[in-house]
């Protein structure tokens, strides 16, 4: 047996007993591309998926209602400075009817997603008050738990969702290393972002973090997003591919094959066995969606509907008109992987479980403020 066998041996048998790895662990984990290791990296995480959520995966109705955004993100095509672009800002009415047409599908969540759109974030209160009465008669009328990732937004604005009924704040950092998020996201503060996450939390509301793979990270870098991501209790943990896209400073970036993907999210789900992680149709379509599931994956996230002239992020068109992003197509694929679609009561039972873990370690950090570390 080599060295390597030997070491990826030892580090899945610790995690098979609920030995989270160190961090340098981590990242070795991550840098794993041999067919024979990543193979079992795989299988390892499938069986923690198992363990944690049977075969059920859940589904997310991706809306992406405002493409304007105030931000120059240099990975985004909706970045300010894109003036090519034609850019859209949905109506309540088209959010709804869109949003309905998902739930009736069958989605387990109503994703709402939007940039850092300037007349929203940025406008009059009573702009702020139709956004929040929009969000909450998505929720009101589907009858399902509402993500809103709206970026950075102040804590008023967080309180404001929160009334609103808003079960997830989405806010992807992207990566933890503030040099390379600044190169990223230039003029954002590293630290409000990421306190913004803190404070949805306080305010009770689940949080799903993210990072891109191919923009300059290394593997200690994303050993330390896994890190801050199991420290913080994420309840969603998604990574994604950068993909090129004409109109950004990173046009010419080579993207990184669905390999380093794949191999983040098994890590991931090794590390974090109890939190959902996405398997996007954003990136590759239907044809990356059961690669995704095989590394752990349990969650089928931009689903979008053909019709209604909405966009993706990463890919804005690749098979939405083709209707590929819809549980027609992507449910036979869940049964060639062995695995099956979830009631909605199991996602909501998924959600009140977590929300009442988040209250009873908060009551325990109270309890136990000098020494929070027995109720973590």
């Amino acid at each position: 047996m080599s060295a390597h066998t030997h070491r990826l041996t030892a580090l899945l048998a610790a995690i098979e007993q609920g030995i989270t790895p160190e961090k340098p662990d981590i990242a070795w984990l991550l840098e794993q591309r041999d067919p024979l290791n990543t193979a079992r990296l795989f299988a390892a995480a499938r069986s923690v998926r198992q363990r944690h959520f049977g075969n059920q995966v859940f589904f997310y109705g991706f809306l992406y209602f405002s493409t304007h955004c105030r931000n120059n993100c240099r990975f985004c095509r909706y970045r300010r400075a894109n003036t090519s672009l034609k850019r859209y800002r949905k109506t309540k009415e088209q959010i709804l009817s869109a949003a309905m047409e998902m739930a009736t599908a069958g989605v387990h969540l109503i994703d709402l997603t939007m940039g850092e759109d300037p007349d929203i974030v940025g406008g009059t209160q009573s702009q702020i008050q139709a956004w929040l009465e929009m969000i909450r008669s998505v929720g009101q009328q589907t009858h399902l738990p509402v993500m809103i990732s709206p970026g950075s937004v102040s804590s008023d604005v967080l309180a404001d969702l929160a009334r609103a009924g808003v079960t997830w704040y989405a806010c992807y950092q992207e990566t933890h290393n503030e040099q390379l998020y600044d190169t990223l996201r230039p003029g954002q503060n590293f630290h409000r972002r990421m306190s913004g996450k803190y404070r949805a939390r306080d305010l009770g509301l689940l949080v799903e973090e993210g990072i891109l793979t191919g923009v300059g990270e290394t593997a200690a870098d994303l050993a330390d997003s896994i890190d801050f991501m199991k420290r913080f209790a994420v309840d969603q943990a998604r990574v994604m591919r950068f993909v090129p896209q004409s109109g950004i400073p990173m046009a010419r970036t080579v993207s990184p094959g669905r390999g380093d993907e794949r191999v983040t999210i098994a890590v991931m789900r090794l590390v974090m066995p109890d939190v959902l992680i996405p398997a996007s149709l954003d990136v590759d379509g239907l044809a990356g969606l059961a690669e995704r599931l095989d590394a752990g994956a349990n969650v089928v996230t931009s689903i979008v509907p053909p019709l209604a002239g909405l966009a993706g992020v990463a890919n804005p068109v690749l098979d939405i008109a083709e209707a590929g992003r819809t549980l027609a197509k992507v449910i036979p694929v869940l049964h060639r992987c062995n695995l099956v679609p979830a009631a909605a009561e199991d996602y909501q039972a998924w959600v009140t479980r977590r929300q009442a873990m988040h209250r009873s370690s908060d009551l325990c950090r109270s309890f136990f403020s000098r020494e929070p570390a027995p109720c973590a």
